[in-house]
């Protein structure tokens, strides 16, 4: 639980990569009659007594989308005050600061997966909310507890791909993208032959290296005949290790030593920012670690860049090579708050309400979490309905481990490129911080 948390925090802090959401207050038309029981956010409340909520976010990329909402929302409750404090690096430590003195924020953000049961005895149940309906079935169960209630809501659902420029590849005369690595390996080679660089990381990051290690997680829970959750959970409980998983203690890392060898130049030094401005400058061919999120950055430095999305080549079988979807990040309602009702009555309007399935696709332009909500008129969502029309999605199976354990994992591999440790090295310390880190249980 979060006294287990807390402990790890003083020698483990968790910087940046968080994605972080807001509160509201009450509302008043369309998300009360949306379904639900008898949660908080269905009780009448006081539209003329001032309500003020505090919201403590991560995400300064969503400031004006956040704001936007907070302003329309001032329009049907205007006794509501919703304060934003955004922060981004210092996020966890402020954050585990805040429940530590006992002044958790009424709205604040985790990731989800494993978290959901980390931070439970802080969280409003918002089982029977109008805005849990409304959740498409995968993001309600990546925002659920182990004993099946809503614990979290996200700000938006996600996709986790390979990134390629299509100009690109098509200059080199590649007409089809590589789902297997001795493919991938001759891609490589058609395009260094015409003097491109073939990769963009942001290996200072370490939040990028879960976004890529967990498209060779699935494969190797498909080779062991398992599902992702179970056999990280094998991983958790040290009834399994590297070396029974070839696509981890092989490709895995063979796919890593390929980016970086053929990719830009000094990857401990390149940022998320300085990652995707190489690749919308039309410096590389592909973009690793990242996902949807992504594409506006993009299109602000090049407006016609022509995108691509795949999933990784992790193995020599085409199948194994999936986009992953799902809901990585999300909001928590403090359950003592004394606006938890108010609050849980904001994100019922905002999940249920016409400008809220507006507010996905043409505000914050992401990839909607929330059923019947269109699509942002974005390439990466249109790629990834067409894929999935044919193809399944990968498990988003960053979701159970705790951030705790990603970002060591991310420390070790930036080790492991930066010559500091062996590969064998990294890998028994990966394993070891598994098992330490590696659940709220």
């Amino acid at each position: 639980m979060l006294k287990r948390f807390m402990a790890l925090s003083a020698s483990l802090l968790l910087v940046g990569g968080l994605l972080a959401g807001c509160g509201g207050n009450n509302t008043n038309n369309a998300a009360n009659n949306t379904g639900g029981t008898n949660g908080a956010g269905n009780t009448p409340t006081d539209s003329s007594k001032p309500v003020t909520i505090n919201m403590f976010t991560a995400s300064p990329e969503y400031t004006e989308a956040f704001n936007a909402y907070i302003a329309e929302y001032k329009k049907v409750k205007p006794n509501v005050t919703i304060n934003l404090e955004i922060m981004q690096a210092d996020y966890n430590t402020v954050l585990k600061s805040k429940i530590a003195a006992g002044s958790t924020p009424d709205v604040f953000q985790t990731t989800a997966g494993g978290d959901i049961d980390t931070f439970a005895e802080y969280s409003a149940d918002l089982t029977n909310e109008p805005l849990a309906a409304a959740m498409t079935d995968a993001v309600r169960s990546n925002m659920s507890s182990t004993d099946g209630k809503v614990l979290g809501l996200p700000v938006k659902g996600n996709l986790f791909v390979l990134m390629y420029n299509k100009k690109l590849l098509a200059d080199a005369g590649i007409t089809e993208v590589p789902k297997t690595t001795a493919e991938m390996d001759d891609v490589i080679t058609k395009l260094e032959a015409k003097g491109i660089t073939p990769f963009a990381n942001a290996y200072k990051e370490w939040w990028v290296w879960k976004h890529i290690f967990q498209h060779f997680v699935d494969a190797a829970a498909t080779d062991a005949g398992t599902d992702a959750k179970t056999l990280v959970a094998d991983f958790i409980a040290g009834k399994t290790t590297f070396k029974d998983h070839p696509v981890l203690s092989d490709n895995f890392f063979n796919f890593i030593d390929t980016t970086v060898k053929h990719g830009t130049d000094k990857p401990l030094e390149r940022d998320s920012n300085a990652e995707v401005s190489d690749f919308a400058l039309g410096k590389t061919a592909f973009m690793t670690g990242k996902g949807a999120w992504d594409e506006e950055a993009i299109k602000k430095i090049t407006p016609d860049f022509d995108l691509g999305i795949a999933g990784y080549p992790v193995s020599d079988k085409a199948e194994q090579s999936q986009i992953i979807t799902g809901a990585d990040q999300a909001l928590r309602i403090n359950k003592d708050s004394a606006v938890a009702a108010e609050t849980i009555e904001f994100f019922n309007w905002l999940y249920t309400s016409e400008y809220g399935k507006s507010w996905f696709s043409s505000v914050a332009k992401v990839i909607p979490p929330i059923k019947d909500a269109p699509m942002p008129d974005l390439q990466m969502p249109k790629e990834m309905e067409e894929i999935l029309k044919t193809e399944k999605s990968g498990d988003l199976s960053v979701n159970y481990s705790l951030d705790t354990f990603h970002q060591k994992f991310g420390e070790l591999m930036q080790a492991y490129i930066g010559g500091s440790k062996t590969k064998d090295q990294a890998i028994d310390e990966i394993q070891k911080a598994w098992i330490q880190f590696g659940s709220a249980q």
